[in-house]
């Protein structure tokens, strides 16, 4: 199990992708980190948990949780972030975090919904924050997530995000990928509304790619190429706050195991770019 500074360029660890990585060792070791969604792998055991436990044992991981549903009505899933907490500790992993959504009430969706940009959800998701990390012992990072509407707003989506950092006193998983998608999907300004975040508290970042419908809506899919609008927008972040580690995201149409690895590159040579021009490195989350 590695430990140390979170750094680097990083790739979502699917199980489609195991196999592959496991046939070619050059391309894993091209990757500085890789980030799991827990769920998937809690419990599991033989051939599978076999192979987890190949990728905790050499390679730097962190967790990425898809159904805390932080910001819904329902009590917070206790049971659920004690089965995270042993399950990190068994695989040596630090870092974790979750969505600033919610993703069911009575029953669990398979979607990220958003939470109403309202004061009254600041106070609500930020106290199940400061429980979340309270029963896992850790501090965690929330990450901005995309959205198509914006039900009962009464603030910008920009303070809605600060606030809860603020009040939660939590970190930020940046997601650029995500603010290219809402930008062009509701009509503001990419570049200021990445100036104005609380950068201080960028433990990681995502990069992925989206979809664009025939009426030029972005769709959040994590299943295309990284495009160039979302790298502009990272070397922007590296530059405004200083190189971050940070992820390829891909859910599916997972493109040769070569193409996927030099988005990896891609990333490296933006943060290696970034320093060289005299970007201060920075680092965050521990894994």
């Amino acid at each position: 199990m590695r430990h140390g500074p979170l750094e680097g360029a990083g790739l979502g660890l699917r199980r489609a992708l195991t196999g592959p990585l496991q046939d070619r060792p050059d391309a894993a070791a091209a990757v500085d980190f890789f980030e799991i969604a827990p769920e998937n792998w809690i419990g599991v055991g033989g051939r599978l948990g076999a192979t987890l436990r190949g990728f905790t044992e050499r390679h730097r991981v962190v967790c990425h949780g898809l159904s805390l549903s932080l910001g819904g009505p329902a009590p917070l899933d206790r049971m659920l972030l004690e089965r995270i907490g042993r399950f990190m500790d068994q695989h040596g992993i630090a870092a974790y975090s979750e969505h600033l959504s919610y993703c069911g009430d009575d029953g669990l969706l398979y979607d990220l919904l958003p939470i109403p940009f309202t004061e009254e959800a600041v106070r609500h998701v930020a106290a199940r924050i400061r429980t979340a990390q309270d029963i896992l012992g850790r501090r965690i990072a929330v990450e901005n997530v995309s959205y198509y509407a914006a039900p009962g707003a009464a603030m910008s989506e920009l303070d809605f995000v600060n606030a809860v950092l603020a009040e939660a006193d939590c970190d930020l998983l940046l997601d650029v990928n995500n603010i290219h998608v809402n930008a062009t999907n509701h009509g503001y300004d990419a570049e200021a509304f990445l100036a104005a975040l609380l950068g201080e508290r960028i433990a990681w970042i995502h990069v992925a790619g989206h979809l664009v419908e025939p009426d030029a809506l972005l769709i959040d899919t994590h299943g295309m190429p990284v495009a160039d609008p979302v790298w502009r927008l990272l070397e922007s972040a590296y530059a405004r706050f200083g190189v971050k580690p940070t992820l390829i995201e891909r859910d599916f149409n997972f493109p040769p195991l070569d193409e996927l690895i030099g988005e990896v590159r891609s990333v490296r040579e933006r943060q290696q770019a970034a320093a060289r021009s005299g970007t201060a490195p920075a680092r965050a989350a521990h894994g």
